[in-house]
């Protein structure tokens, strides 16, 4: 896939209103237009690391990202599951604080990065803007705050079943409307679930005895939407 600056519009983007910036006035879309780098990103590579510094901001035009970061023991938590249209890295620009979490590329991904002082001199003249950022950030506290309780309450069954719930609302169905869009490996996914890949294993097992998946490979099927629910216990 082609992925030069001056063949990317922001105008014209497939991604423009599914993201924040579909309620920026014009001549600002127009200078982030004429300032933003884009860059296409290989399975695997990191976008930036924990523990560094923004420079601006990233807005992800395809492919499927991971927000991560290691404990003392070096193991890796996920943290959120990024899609097209998302943005990246705000809540360290906006805090003037160092990146909490790495950005890496789950497959090849095209972002584009949009400089500080022009995002922040955007933010600052453009209410609808600072309105979307506000709620963005909103809604990470909301999930945030749901992620301990799960991790506090909720048996690693029921986790993982929301995982791949969660999987779905994220990246939706691959074209036969059951195996879900996105291939993890069963280490992946453990760090998704906060659990140990052991244990990941086996529950899969269990799921596929149950008839609420089917696997092969990295791929998951999912063959009882209505179990998989259930199997979540999600509140209504």
């Amino acid at each position: 896939m082609s992925f030069e600056h001056s063949q990317l519009d922001c105008k014209t983007c497939a991604k423009r209103f599914t993201s924040v910036f579909c309620k920026v006035e014009n001549d600002s879309l127009e200078q982030i237009n004429d300032e933003k780098i884009c860059t296409p990103y290989k399975k695997g590579q990191v976008i930036f690391h924990e523990g560094s510094r923004p420079f601006g901001i990233y807005c992800v035009n395809y492919g499927k990202i991971k927000l991560s970061k290691f404990g003392d023991d070096g193991k890796e938590q996920i943290l959120r599951l990024i899609k097209a249209g998302d943005l990246l890295g705000y809540r360290a620009l906006l805090s003037q604080d160092k990146y909490s979490a790495s950005a890496v590329a789950l497959e090849d991904s095209g972002v584009c990065f949009v400089p500080k002082e022009l995002f922040m001199g955007i933010l600052q003249k453009d209410g609808m803007l600072s309105m979307e950022i506000m709620k963005l950030l909103s809604d990470d506290l909301r999930k945030a705050e749901l992620s301990i309780t799960h991790l506090a309450q909720k048996p690693v069954r029921e986790r993982l079943a929301e995982a791949l719930l969660f999987i779905k609302e994220t990246y939706g169905f691959e074209d036969d409307n059951a195996t879900l869009n996105l291939k993890l490996s069963r280490e992946e996914l453990a760090n998704l679930v906060g659990t140990a890949t052991e244990t990941v294993i086996r529950l899969l097992s269990d799921f596929k005895s149950d008839n609420i998946i089917s696997l092969e490979g990295k791929k998951i099927k999912v063959i009882s939407m209505h179990k998989l629910v259930s199997t979540a216990n999600l509140e209504d």
